[in-house]
């Protein structure tokens, strides 16, 4: 979970080094769909390889994108749409001592940011900030869920190995298909802010549905909700990107990815045993998916804190009408 974590930063952090601001939503979700139909194929391909050949198969596969990586994928300064001076300052001044004209490279510090960067940088904006809230409470939900379907469903209605592999099957194709088709569609007509809060509102009421199905076939129906869960992640990749310069790409994305590692360490902690106590038969009160009602609550403060989140000019922008005005 580490490393894969540590890839999608880095992945994310990629992308928005080397994309115009106003494309990054849309390639943060086809970055997503791609990455859920890779899921996809590994489900599936799971389903009928020997346990053996699996990890062998899989060994080869990462193999080969490292391989990829190495060839095609090129080192490249930031850029973008005007952006210029990063948040957090590298420790030198940015004007030249000798009072000459010759242009001045871009510092990129390669130090590990302390704690005191990091609390700096989330301090440096208030929607970035914001979206650490939504990234925190969202990622200890969907870590709850996916800590707890399991069991829930086993306990409820004696799901087989099988039946939820093809549930996370139908979870990964709708994904896929929203961040493949719907986003590139909706992203550019509709704000970014208010894809977040749609989301969320999908991750709220498939919390909600968990916690009151009633039969084997409400778990596969919910899947259809997954089309909007799966807006959150690249949405919120794309909100941070724009209020940070081009050199902290990397802390920022890597400052989002922490704190949702942070989340998915807690959830199983807190909600496995709760979700035990809720199906045993020492249960406080009879309400099986109770588990899920306070899944559902925890997107809700995700949520409410989403709409709080207004679209103000990015970064860049800030940077670029001071310039503007400097040189007038």
């Amino acid at each position: 979970m580490i490393c894969e974590g540590s890839i999608n930063c880095l992945a994310f952090a990629y992308v928005a080094d080397n994309v115009l601001e106003r494309q990054r939503t849309s390639v943060f979700g086809i970055l997503s769909g791609i990455t859920a139909a890779a899921f996809v194929c590994g489900t599936l391909a799971a389903r009928f390889l020997s346990t053996a050949l699996i990890f062998q198969v899989s060994a080869v596969v990462a193999m080969l994108a490292a391989v990829y990586m190495r060839i095609f994928l090129q080192e490249s300064l930031p850029h973008g749409e005007n952006l210029a001076q990063p948040i957090l300052k590298s420790g030198q001044d940015d004007h030249g001592q000798d009072g000459g004209d010759l242009p001045m490279k871009p510092m990129v510090s390669k130090k590990i940011p302390s704690i005191q960067a990091i609390t700096s940088l989330l301090r440096s904006s208030v929607t970035f900030s914001q979206a650490a809230i939504v990234a925190f409470f969202n990622s200890l939900s969907y870590g709850g869920l996916h800590a707890s379907l399991m069991y829930y469903l086993k306990a409820r209605f004696h799901f087989s190995k099988n039946q939820y592999a093809d549930l996370m099957i139908l979870l990964g194709v709708s994904g896929m298909a929203s961040q493949l088709l719907f986003m590139p569609f909706l992203a550019p007509r509709v704000a970014e802010e208010k894809l977040l809060a749609i989301g969320l509102l999908g991750g709220i009421a498939n919390a909600l549905l968990y916690s009151v199905a009633w039969s084997t076939w409400v778990p596969y129906a919910s899947t259809i909700l997954s089309v909007f869960e799966v807006f959150v992640s690249p949405c919120l990749r794309s909100i941070v990107s724009k209020q940070i310069g081009p050199n902290e790409q990397g802390k920022a994305q890597g400052c989002i990815s922490g704190i949702i590692s942070l989340a998915n360490i807690i959830s199983p902690l807190v909600y496995s045993p709760l979700s035990a106590l809720f199906l045993s038969e020492d249960a406080p009160f009879n309400f099986p998916g109770f588990i899920f009602l306070c899944i559902g609550f925890s997107t809700m403060i995700a949520f409410f804190q989403s709409i709080l989140i207004r679209a103000v000019p990015p970064i860049s922008s800030h940077k670029s009408s001071s310039s503007s005005s400097i040189l007038a």
